[in-house]
């Protein structure tokens, strides 16, 4: 432990860097509170996403190096914005026509559209709740209506009062005039409608902590600020809650770049210190465009496990979290090959290529061995020429190639294989394209058949590989991958593929001599 801790005060891997700048805000004291606290927050208009999942994992993962090179206690919150008010009737659920009678009213106030729950802000939190602890998330949830009714929020919400000035002449610099006109810090929740209010405010009292205002029917009222009867606009909000619960450390995407001068300001005001932040790259969908929850592009969380593991996720999301990748479904058995690449190298790693190597942070340094013995890509391979239907088909070509792997002993290799016939007939069949072969290619794959059937060397991926090499350098391909080019995209009709000398090994001899002779004769291009 004591090599790994050392190495993690220098290691350049981001979730130490991150780790390393909190600890450097207790160089001098531990935190008063006992404990270093990290948030990340939700906001349950809607079922959580991929996102919540990349947030949580990658705050968790600091959160975890920060636990290597200090051994102060810590904390962290999934905190839900649940009492929002319902600004529009989601497309995606039941029973709209009664939602819509919920409009403006806090989310933990409006019907539950699925009949299962108090409220809809409940049945969402629930959701997150559950979506968490699938994925073995250790956190602590928090909702905002009980912060604000418990009384948590209550010297936050006082001091904001007495701060009011201050916390109004930050946010109207950054509002438009028009806005300026009519815009509060506060939000009221109507006595009667029980809606939240956007309404300016006739007057604030810091010493008997009330707001006053007139509500849109011109009626004045007086509210405490207090217990759940006043909320924060969302930015106020946002560094409110920092101070209030002496946040150590938030994540967030860029969108919110721009307003992290106004969350720590108001953080600040109201007497706390704030944060380390650390803003995350959008993700971009096929043609380049951000993914966004209303417009349903991108890949779901449900859509990434129905092709690939949970570890291959967590991997593409440790990945340059600075900066915008593409998540589409084209990048996922990269990231299952490249996962497994990480692992095996893992081992014989020293102290610092460990604490750098993704698999650290995705096992919280409890790395298992990769039983990966077949790599996804030529799985997908294996099952395009073979037309395999299910993973069960799949095993008959691995345990030749394989014979002490099983589906009991390879557990990982078993559910690949069966995400391998997915992914294969819903986005690699439906593109194939096969051609026939030049004449240089038709010399070059008769003489590959030929040394096939004089073949007596087994099955060493290697020794097939050589061979493979050797019959392109022997017709004159120059550059040599213009060979194995013309092997995928005639007889896989694909552009790229494996190691033809392992995919070999894998389908079998026998079976890939007649492959090469349905590529001759343009059997593959006759479908």
């Amino acid at each position: 432990m004591s090599d790994l801790r050392e190495a993690a005060m220098t290691s350049k891997a981001w979730p130490f860097e991150e780790a390393r700048r909190v600890l450097k805000r207790y160089e001098k004291a531990p935190p008063e509170k006992g404990y270093v606290l990290f948030e990340t927050g939700y906001g349950p208009s809607g079922l959580p996403h991929i996102g919540t999942f990349g947030e949580v994992l990658r705050t968790t993962m600091i959160r975890r190096a920060f636990e290597l090179i200090s051994d102060i206690p810590t904390r962290l919150i999934c905190f839900s914005d649940d009492m929002d008010g319902m600004r529009k009737v989601p497309g995606n659920v039941p029973n709209q026509e009664r939602l819509r009678e919920d409009l403006q009213r806090p989310l933990t106030s409006v019907y539950d559209p699925f009949e299962e729950y108090p409220s809809f802000g409940d049945h969402n939190n629930a959701m997150l709740r559950r979506f968490l602890d699938t994925f073995g998330f250790e956190y602590e949830f928090y909702s905002a209506t009980e912060f604000y009714k418990s009384g948590q929020f209550d010297e936050t919400l006082l001091r904001a009062c007495e701060k009011y000035d201050d916390l109004m002449k930050v946010m109207l610099k950054s509002l438009r005039d028009e806005r300026q006109q009519t815009y509060s810090i506060f939000l009221p929740i109507h006595p009667e409608t029980g809606r939240v209010l956007y309404v300016p405010m006739k007057h604030v009292d810091a010493k008997e902590g009330t707001i006053t205002f007139d509500d849109e029917d011109g009626r004045e009222w007086t509210l405490p600020v207090t217990g759940g009867q006043v909320k924060l606009q969302w930015k106020p909000d946002f560094g409110a809650r920092w101070a209030a619960l002496g946040v150590d450390f938030e994540m967030y995407g860029k969108d919110h770049s721009t307003n992290t001068p106004i969350y720590d300001s108001i953080c600040r005001i109201l007497g706390a210190p704030a944060p380390e932040h650390f803003t995350y790259e959008l993700f971009l969908d096929d043609k380049g465009q951000k993914i966004s929850k209303s417009s349903g592009n991108g890949i779901s969380i449900d859509e990434w496990l129905t092709y690939a593991s949970t570890e291959s996720l967590s991997y593409f999301m440790y990945q340059k979290p600075k900066t915008a990748k593409r998540l589409f479904f084209d990048v996922i058995p990269r990231a299952v090959d490249e996962y497994h690449q990480q692992l095996r190298a893992y081992a014989d790693q020293d102290a610092t290529q460990k604490l750098a190597n993704p698999v650290y942070h995705i096992h919280n340094g409890d790395v298992p061995e990769s039983k990966m013995v077949v790599p996804f890509s030529m799985l997908l391979n294996l099952a395009s020429v073979s037309s395999a239907e299910d993973k069960d088909q799949m095993w008959g070509f691995i345990r030749r190639y394989a014979p002490d792997a099983s589906p009991e002993t390879h557990p990982d290799l078993d559910a690949a294989a069966g995400h391998a016939v997915r992914y294969y007939n819903d986005f690699v069949k439906p593109t194939k394209v096969f051609r026939a072969p030049t004449d240089q290619e038709r010399a070059a794959l008769e003489d590959l058949r030929d040394r096939l059937k004089a073949w007596d060397g087994g099955l060493d991926p290697e020794e097939l590989q050589s061979m493979v090499f050797a019959v392109g350098k022997a017709h004159g391909f120059d550059p040599l991958r213009d060979w194995f080019k013309a092997l995928y995209e005639v007889l896989l009709g694909a552009s790229q593929g494996p190691r033809f000398g392992g995919f070999i090994a894998l389908y079998g001899v026998e079976e890939s001599l007649a492959l090469i002779d349905a590529g001759l004769n343009g059997t593959l291009q006759a479908g």
